[in-house]
């Protein structure tokens, strides 16, 4: 295939797959960070191009922090987790005790735990897709950063635009004690890896 438009039933339906197992993973991590229940709502897989992107996870100009990883041995592309302001009060109120009115309010320790959550939901996806593929993945150190949206939403369009206008987003949302969080996951393989992951999913799960 040439683009994640390409992509047929067959294979949205095996990252369909990645994405639930994932997210079992990461509500199990994540309710052993935060010392509460966390349930995910089953993720919804989607390739949209980047201003459908945009619309779908919000307004460009909004604020919100980022963690990114690359990946690398058998499959090369980012992960990129995003995190809104509902998200990230819920964590810091919960790990820290505070409540931030934006993101300059942020310390060191805030940053670390919102990049310890941005850590966990990657890897778990990853994990997952390792599994799932029998592929061997490394994904570099997280880092985190804070910018609009659509600023965010322009690495991997940067690093990928020569290959493709389009974004995967696993959509899914948490359950922390009853309250619905968004979460948003882009898996941006690739197409070289996409090629190949797809071979080896469907493979393994045909």
């Amino acid at each position: 295939m040439n683009s994640y438009d390409d992509m047929n039933y067959m294979e949205m339906d095996v990252i369909k797959e990645v994405g639930s197992i994932g997210t079992g993973n990461a509500a199990s991590a994540l309710s052993g960070m935060l010392g509460t229940r966390v349930r995910m709502v089953l993720p919804q897989v989607n390739v949209l191009d980047f201003n459908e992107a945009l619309n779908a996870i919000g307004n460009p100009e909004t604020i919100v922090a980022a963690v990114m990883a690359q990946m690398s041995l058998e499959i090369n592309g980012i992960m990129l987790f995003i995190l809104k302001p509902d998200l990230v009060n819920d964590i810091v109120g919960r790990l820290l005790g505070h409540h931030i009115d934006d993101y300059s309010q942020l310390d060191q320790m805030d940053i670390s735990a919102l990049n310890e959550v941005g850590n966990i939901m990657i890897s778990s996806y990853v994990n997952a897709l390792s599994g799932l593929a029998g592929v061997d993945v490394a994904l570099s150190v997280p880092e985190i950063s804070v910018n609009m949206l659509g600023g965010i939403l322009s690495v991997p369009m940067i690093e990928f635009g020569y290959q493709t206008d389009k974004l995967m987003i696993i959509r899914g949302k948490f359950i922390i004690d009853e309250k619905e969080l968004d979460s948003d996951l882009l898996m941006l393989p690739d197409i070289v890896s996409l090629n190949y992951l797809m071979k080896k999913l469907v493979h393994n799960n045909g």
